[in-house]
């Protein structure tokens, strides 16, 4: 026998990382989205660059880089012996943290050059897990090229919403109504 693992198991593995890594990866990375949100008076009012798309398509855009993600994630974990597996799901591990630190230093903190300086360490993380992804399944690494391409286009956003409002960055939330109080009579 010249295998360690026959076809129908190595098929069972990874049915087993698909059911884990593709809701694992939607449900964490969709989260942030959830709690710090676009609807903000703060982003409202930020100036946009003509680039920028409707709302809708960050949630479609992103909903299927998760799940794509996810699929990745699980071609490399379910390649069990291959060379760099560990390496490359411990980058995987990097970068996507880094991912969820976004939304609560852009919508949440509203730190827009803060954000530009992790949107831009994740883009490196990225291109080195796709790097890692691909040498241990092609098809783990080529899955991962839309979210690189879109991570560099929402870099060039954060850049020009950056530009366009350097005096919002940092700058408190809100709706920039005042309320008064009376103190005494």
């Amino acid at each position: 026998m010249n295998f360690l693992a026959s076809r129908e198991q190595l098929r069972a593995s990874l049915i087993r990382w698909s059911l884990v890594c593709v809701p694992g990866c939607l449900l964490i990375g969709l989260l942030p989205g959830r709690i710090w949100t676009s609807d903000s008076g703060w982003f409202q009012a930020l100036a946009k660059p003509a680039i920028h798309p409707p709302p809708a398509a960050f949630g479609i855009a992103w909903g299927a880089l998760f799940a794509m993600m996810g699929l990745a994630l699980a071609l490399v974990g379910s390649a069990w012996g291959a060379r760099g597996r560990r390496a490359a799901i411990v980058v995987f591990a990097a970068q996507f943290l880094v991912n969820l630190a976004w939304t609560p230093v852009f919508f949440g903190a509203h730190r827009i050059f803060g954000a530009l300086f992790v949107i831009v360490v994740l883009d490196v993380l990225v291109a080195l897990t796709i790097t890692l992804f691909w040498r241990v399944r092609k098809l783990a690494g080529a899955l991962l090229l839309p979210y690189l391409a879109w991570l560099l286009f929402a870099t060039v956003l954060n850049y020009e919403i950056l530009r366009l409002n350097p005096e919002a960055d940092g700058a408190a939330g809100g709706s920039g109504a005042a309320a008064r109080v009376r103190i005494g009579d």
